[in-house]
């Protein structure tokens, strides 16, 4: 996180366009990283390849045909919180990945990062904490029988999981399933008021909604990057972007019994797990951003699955994450001053 702080903004000052692959940076400091590059007239993008790229793209493209999307979800084969490095050991081994990167996609610390930068870029929010993260891997009966779903595993028969009122009221949702095909995948699931259209999006095979589903069936990460620098050098357009301020954070979570005096370890390890947050919640309860979590030192135990906040920890010195970060929240989330009176 400190590194790749330092590097984003070496490359503003020099006046370079910034394209990231690093949702965990993008969603601690991304906001306060694209002020800088705002004022320094260049560029700060996530890419295409990585889910939330994929995604934003999806979400683009359903907006420009008419629809409204309300939901953009991400489809896992596993979300587990108790995974470590040691369970995912022969995984990381076989297809030659780090372990804690590994580790970080099966305890759900990399989706929540994903699925927050695509609300930040959208001006979605989630539903609860963590999302709402609907297991077909586990819970495939209960939920098709709660749901009346008519389920052949395909994430097409999901629509009826959402309210589609509920999903207006809140301004739209990211979320995510796991064991739904395809895999790994994408998908918005979008909706339409005028009645033509519904006709329409029905004769089309996409149903009667009033949630039609749109999907990407893959992402093909580096192999998709280099369009992403395409789309910056010549058209100016960013892949996705923070819009304004934060909207939804990830938060550091107990993975296991924490004890005073330990040091938290990197993301992907032992002791945390990330999972998202609506930002004003984050702000009000201190709650200590997973982004910053590794190498803060224990101030006190902390039971397992209980959500840490900064009183809970001591912050290592002088690190430039963190002074980005109190920025942020200055800039975004600063009291507005009392009226005077007379």
């Amino acid at each position: 996180m400190a590194f790749g702080a330092q590097v984003v903004l070496e490359a503003i000052n020099y006046g370079k366009h910034v394209i990231l692959m690093n949702a965990e940076l993008d969603g601690t400091i991304g906001p306060i990283l694209k002020t800088y590059a705002d004022k320094a007239g260049v560029i700060l993008s996530a890419c295409d390849g990585d889910q939330p790229g994929v995604e934003m793209n999806l979400y683009r493209f359903v907006k420009s045909i008419g629809l409204t999307p309300l939901v953009c979800g991400n489809i896992k084969g596993l979300q587990d919180v108790n995974r470590n490095p040691t369970t995912q050991k022969g995984f990381a081994e076989k297809w030659g990945q780090n372990v804690h990167m590994v580790t970080s996609f099966a305890d759900g610390t990399k989706i929540s990062f994903e699925q927050a930068i695509v609300a930040n870029a959208t001006g979605m929010t989630i539903a609860q904490r963590g999302m709402l993260g609907y297991d077909f891997s586990l819970h495939k009966n209960e939920l098709v029988e709660k749901f009346d779903l008519n389920y052949t595993g395909h994430v097409d028969d999901l629509t009826k999981l959402y309210d589609v009122d509920q999903l207006k009221e809140l301004g739209g949702i990211v979320d995510y399933v796991v064991g739904v095909k395809p895999g790994p995948g994408v998908f918005v699931f979008g909706t339409h008021d005028d009645p033509k259209q519904r006709h329409y999006l029905n004769l089309y095979k996409l149903g009667e909604g009033p949630l039609y589903s749109f999907y990407t069936p893959y992402h093909l990460c580096h192999f998709e990057v280099p369009i992403s620098v395409a789309r910056v050098v010549l058209f100016k357009d960013a892949v996705m972007a923070p819009i304004d301020k934060p909207l939804v954070d990830v938060v550091t979570t107990a993975k296991i019994d924490l004890k005073a005096g330990e040091a938290i370890d990197c993301i992907g390890g032992y002791m945390t797990y990330g999972q998202c947050e609506i930002s004003p919640v984050t702000l009000a309860q201190n709650l200590l951003p997973v982004g910053l979590a590794e190498d803060c030192v224990l101030k006190r135990d902390v039971a397992q699955g209980q959500v840490l906040t900064y009183d809970d920890v001591e912050l290592p010195a002088g690190r430039l994450c963190d002074k980005l970060r109190a920025e942020q929240n200055d800039r975004f989330f600063a009291p507005v001053p009392a009226l005077a009176t007379v």
